[in-house]
């Protein structure tokens, strides 16, 4: 074990309710052969037993910080406070279910110190089950090595959803992870954020298999299938709000572009790389139907929000006109006895 002020990696694992699989990412990430790291936990308010065994692994490691949020802020919020409360010069963020292989950082860090122009790795991965059972491959040859910033941030546009747990849980230059937005409060967040990454620098990829993605019934994609509960996952606060998942996330594709220093071309290439993913992908039906369908869902909810509001001023009105009539007939009633 490495102990460190300054220490060359920061690893956030943010949690909540995460006492069943707690203990074996734990031990995964401190059993890493690379041992200078600091690792922070920020728990989400957990009602189960992960406070305790969280304060047990702090007790005996030294590079554990952990923190408890009075109440569940979201993931976002979650997600963005490790990395606020970070320190090294590599960043990974880390899932209570997920487990790495022992030379996870040792691979990883070697290779964003040999290449410069490297913001992002890490190594190719398997899916295991509850048990920890190897099901399949997850990802590999998932490199983004293109030297034009409006190449790489198309590639990442084109890559399948599911496939960004590996990119997300990698290792990252913490430089650049602070010029990006972080994490947003809505659906597939991960990705907007990814792409920013992608307008700054290259993805490589350590050809060894090292990461082992935990696929179970309480996975936030699984657990949460609607794009309304998603949204609640990411912050609470968008429970109840009128939300355009689809529409949201190619308008943060576009603020993504237009926050970052590059070339007017460079630009006008990345917003028609948009363009073209949005129209000419396979799945163009698919996508317009799902952002037709949040515009019918949006204006739906708008409408009955509005009747709710009129009924309530209506019934309210009623209510204080009966108090007045009230008050009136005491008041005829005094005059009478006078």
């Amino acid at each position: 074990m490495i102990t460190s002020d300054n220490p060359r990696v920061s690893i956030g694992l943010p949690i909540y309710n995460a006492e069943k699989f707690i203990r074996q990412a734990l031990d995964a990430l401190l059993g890493q052969t690379f041992g200078d790291f600091e690792l922070i936990i920020s728990d989400n308010g957990s009602t189960d037993g992960t406070e305790a065994i969280c304060r047990e692994y702090a007790s005996k490691d030294s590079r554990i910080k952990y923190y408890k949020n009075a109440t569940n802020l979201g993931a976002a919020k979650n997600f963005n406070r490790v990395f606020e409360l970070s320190r090294g010069e590599y960043f990974k963020w880390a899932s209570h279910d997920d487990i790495c292989e022992p030379k996870y950082l040792e691979r990883c860090v070697e290779l964003l110190d040999r290449n410069p122009a490297v913001v992002l790795c890490y190594p190719k991965a398997n899916t295991i089950d509850e048990q920890g059972n190897w099901q399949k491959v997850y990802t590999e040859n998932l490199k983004i090595l293109a030297e034009k910033p409006h190449e790489r941030f198309y590639q990442l546009l084109e890559t399948f959803g599911w496939y960004h747990g590996t990119q997300i849980y990698g290792l990252t230059r913490a430089s650049e992870l602070k010029k990006t937005m972080l994490l947003g409060n809505y659906p597939h967040a991960d990705r907007v954020l990814l792409s920013e990454l992608a307008i700054l620098g290259q993805f490589d990829e350590v050809p060894e298999f090292l990461f082992n993605r935990r696929v179970h019934p309480k996975v936030a994609q699984i657990e949460n299938p609607t794009y309304r509960a998603l949204a609640v996952w990411f912050d609470p606060k968008n429970k109840g709000k009128i939300m355009l998942p689809r529409w949201r996330r190619y308008w943060e594709f576009c603020h993504g572009v237009q926050r970052h220093e590059l070339s007017a071309d460079e630009k006008i290439r990345c917003y028609m790389a948009i363009v073209r993913r949005l129209f000419l992908s396979p799945g163009l039906t698919r996508r317009l139907t799902g952002m037709l369908q949040d515009g019918v869902q949006a204006g739906v909810r708008l409408v009955l929000k509005q009747i709710q509001q009129s009924t309530k001023i209506d019934s309210k009105r009623a209510v204080n006109a009966t108090e007045v009539g009230t008050d009136d007939g005491k008041m005829g009633a005094k005059t009478v006895t006078r």
